[in-house]
């Protein structure tokens, strides 16, 4: 497990660029955080890093958005759906081996395809516009 902090929303975004770096394809990333705590900001910074040039919007009504760099990564947010919303979306059919998955309010899901990474987002008891990360699984050893 490794511990990060920070301080401002471009420093969470920075952290996302600096994590693009550690991901390969069939990742999926799953991401919780209570609301406001930096989860899309964080996600726009990984998206922008794998090479997405375009603006990055959360998923939040449409569910998935789709974005192209040198693989495809699907943005699935869950926040609007209970576990029988999630298993109704098929996440194994979205989840490609080729691609990458980032998925906000992962713990709506039951389970998630593929090699799962897992990053918390929580709001710092010292400092309500700092952040500390918390992120375990596969991607953890290609971050250090």
């Amino acid at each position: 497990m490794i511990k990060l902090e920070t301080k401002s929303p471009a420093e969470t975004y920075n952290l996302g660029r600096r994590i693009a770096r550690g991901i390969r394809s069939g990742d999926v990333l799953a991401f919780k955080g209570e609301l406001g705590s930096g989860k899309t900001t964080l996600i726009q910074g990984i998206i922008e890093g794998l090479g997405v040039a375009e603006r990055v919007q959360s998923p939040s009504f449409v569910l998935v958005r789709t974005y192209h760099a040198d693989f495809e990564i699907k943005h699935v947010d869950l926040y609007r759906l209970d576990p029988q919303g999630v298993d109704g979306l098929h996440l194994e059919e979205i989840y490609s081996e080729d691609g990458v998955m980032l998925v906000e309010w992962s713990d709506h899901a039951g389970w998630l395809p593929g090699r799962v990474s897992f990053l918390e987002i929580c709001f710092s008891p010292e400092n309500q516009n700092h952040r500390r990360i918390t992120v375990s699984g596969p991607i953890q050893k290609r971050l250090a």
